[in-house]
């Protein structure tokens, strides 16, 4: 099994007054700052609804981080919100100690729902060929990029060199290190891997911490590379928001994202 199926599995379930409680292990290997990365809690977070959903197909997951987390037990509290034909939506709260530090919801279709139309209206960016990207380098208390192989075209990494850009924009490629092909868990840990696009125009003394992210899957990828564009267009009394696309190596559309955080400079 792959470290990351195991960093998804569940230590035990329990019942309490009308909602399920499933205890989970934080993992070390998804850290950001010596903190759990967003996306790999959305994950877990995921994980857990999808064990209790009668549907599996195109999830939207939207969170909300309450308070830091930490590496270490924790319990995730499921509440189911509402149930039809199409659609099964739930609620996840996950519990460190006394704390809620992050509440989910997750909406799962109908793996049989018909698909009346595909159009996209824009096709999967250009970007370089990830040999000819850079490598996102490792850095102390970032454990996320020991696990991810993150490669960035050269003008959305200038920023780490002091040479900071015009526009906050971020296009690269993504992978598991440790060879693995992307399921549902794999892309909402890929959306929130990236860094923070406004870091190409603001550098590296920033601050952006995030307040409510949603992913919503369209599409499993084909191949072990997801090609992803992140954009940053406005910041308004220090928050901003951060919308995202995940394309695979065929180039069909995988994921998007939108995230809402706050710019500390």
């Amino acid at each position: 099994m792959h470290f990351f199926d195991k960093d998804m599995v569940a230590t035990g379930k329990s019942e309490k007054k009308g909602s399920s409680i499933h205890h989970v292990n934080i993992s070390e290997r998804y850290n950001v700052v010596s903190h759990p990365n967003g996306g790999y809690l959305m994950a877990v977070m995921a994980s857990r609804l999808m064990d209790i959903s009668d549907k599996g197909r195109t999830p939207i997951i939207t969170t909300n981080f309450l308070a830091p987390s930490s590496v270490g037990p924790a319990d995730v509290r499921i509440t189911e919100i509402s149930r039809s034909k199409s659609f099964s939506r739930f609620e996840g709260r996950l519990i460190q100690g006394n704390n809620e530090v992050v509440r989910s919801m997750g909406t799962f279709m109908a793996d049989d729902l018909h698909c009346s139309l595909d159009r996209y209206e824009e096709q999967s960016p250009v970007v370089m060929p990830p040999d000819e990207c850079e490598a996102m380098p490792g850095m102390p208390d970032f454990s996320l990029f020991d696990t991810m192989d993150i490669r960035l075209e050269p003008q959305s990494a200038g920023w780490m060199k002091g040479q900071n850009g015009d526009k906050s924009e971020v296009k690269g490629w993504i992978r598991f290190r440790e060879e693995r092909p992307f399921d549902i868990f794999g892309i909402i840990l890929a959306a929130d891997s990236f860094f923070p696009p406004i870091l190409v125009t603001q550098g590296m003394s920033s601050w952006v911490p995030t307040i409510e992210m949603s992913v919503n899957i369209r599409n499993l990828p084909e191949g072990y590379w997801l090609k992803g564009i992140f954009r940053t267009k406005h910041i308004t009394c220090g928050l901003l928001e951060e919308d995202g696309e995940l394309w695979d190596e065929a180039g069909n559309l995988v994921a998007i994202s939108r995230q809402i955080a706050q710019f500390r400079g």
